[in-house]
């Protein structure tokens, strides 16, 4: 059974939105005495809680994700588990020696070089000389930085910053990491550094607390995630299924149709469902194999000459698919209408389908049909977000080295 090395109850931040500049005592008095509701009112709204009541668990060994938007309490929840900040309300323990890289310049002296920089962050954590003197050329390699070792840090850019202070947090050994942002800075080469690196740590037994914007590294380096809210943990839960419903929020005010739907009087879509492969949540796909999505809709009356749509959108509105069945002929009653792929090999994310039947050229009824699909297959896809593609295709990889191209054979010029 994993140990917990980090048991956060009830956390809460209560920080001051900005000191109002006053007059004078003799305007505060009389501001109070003519109205001293409005004048307690008004010292209250100073105040907000960056964080409420946020309770979290995180074993040993675990790489646990952290999302949310701009602004919803993900740094100030690392900044008291850091130690950096002492929560309002609640508590935080932390077992073990903890490594953060927050914000770019965290725990490093401007004046101070990166050589020296170097050695002082690993005596905070807790390292003799020796251990930080084995890992020192490894930690400078890393970051690139062998002209600008012994240069003060006041003076480098923020990549140099950025890129000394991941090596340093990463390769000093700490048994908790703590990363906010960190792969958003930096060119692409280091930024697949960086992803190698946190996936060494993950696979050395050490835990990590990541804070990323870009999803698909989340996907691919956390076990859980948790997603933060205004201040709240709005979900906690398996990876795939707390990064799509997080998605699927984001965009989901961007959802509109051109077409109305129909009025229901003669038909109407009731529901849908992934009927296959079978599980516990009927809307969402977690494997590459075959798959029967089933539609479910209510006839007041015969249809004699139908055509039936379905289309599936991305959560940028763009389609995937579509089909039309034509000279459909059904009774009045309850219809299940069911599509059979061999498998949908789609990116992982929030999807959507879309269904409608008419009946000799009358919409009977359109429908962008709700709970959207989740797909949360194994990701077959490149690192980086910017290179991930529409689809997500299993595929396979060998290297051999070719036989020597006889003269005979070489092409000609």
């Amino acid at each position: 059974m994993s140990t917990a090395v980090i048991q956060a109850e009830g956390l809460g931040k209560l920080y001051r939105r900005g000191l109002v500049l006053e007059e004078g005592l003799r305007h505060t008095l009389d501001r109070f005495v003519k109205s001293p509701l409005a004048a307690l009112r008004r010292k209250k709204e100073e105040t907000f809680w960056a964080l409420k009541d946020v309770s979290l668990q995180v074993n040993e060994g675990e790489v646990l994700g952290l999302i949310g938007r701009n602004g919803a309490g993900k740094t100030t929840l690392l900044k008291i588990l850091s130690r950096i900040t002492k929560p309002t309300t609640g508590w935080a323990e932390i077992h073990g020696r903890v490594g953060s890289l927050l914000e770019v310049g965290t725990g490093f002296h401007p004046e101070l070089t990166g050589r020296e920089n170097t050695f002082l962050s690993g005596a905070i954590l807790g390292m003799s000389k020796r251990e930080i003197e084995r890992k020192f050329d490894e930690i400078v390699a890393f970051a690139e930085l062998e002209k600008f070792i012994d240069t003060p840090v006041k003076h480098y850019s923020s990549g140099m910053y950025v890129r000394l202070a991941f090596a340093v947090a990463a390769h000093l050994e700490p048994e908790i990491l703590l990363v906010d942002e960190v792969l958003a800075v930096g060119d692409i080469n280091f930024q697949k550094k960086c992803l190698g690196k946190m996936g060494d740590v993950a696979k050395a037994g050490r835990t990590v607390v990541l804070v990323s914007h870009q999803l698909n590294q989340i996907r691919r380096l956390c076990h859980r995630v948790v997603w933060v809210d205004d201040g709240s943990v709005r979900l906690n839960g398996t990876t795939q299924e707390v990064v799509t419903a997080y998605e699927s929020a984001m965009l989901s005010g961007d959802r509109t149709s051109g077409l109305q739907r129909g009025t229901g009087k003669k038909a109407q879509f009731l529901r849908w469902e992934i009927a296959e492969p079978q599980a516990g949540q009927p809307h969402v796909l977690s494997s590459l194999g075959r798959v029967a999505v089933g539609f479910v809709v209510e006839l007041a009356q015969a249809v004699t000459d139908g055509e039936h749509g379905v289309a599936l959108f991305n959560a940028d509105r763009q389609l995937m698919w579509a089909r039309a069945v034509q000279q459909l002929s059904l009774p009045a009653g309850v219809h299940v209408l069911s599509h059979t792929f061999p498998s949908l090999p789609l990116r992982p994310g929030p999807y959507q389908w879309q269904v409608s039947l008419w009946d000799g050229g009358e919409m009977l009824d359109l429908w962008d049909c709700l709970p959207e699909m989740a797909i949360a297959t194994e990701i077959h896809q490149h690192y980086m977000d910017e290179w991930n593609g529409v689809l997500n295709l299993p595929a396979g990889f060998s290297h051999q080295v070719a036989e020597e191209i006889s003269v005979e054979r070489a092409p000609r010029i």
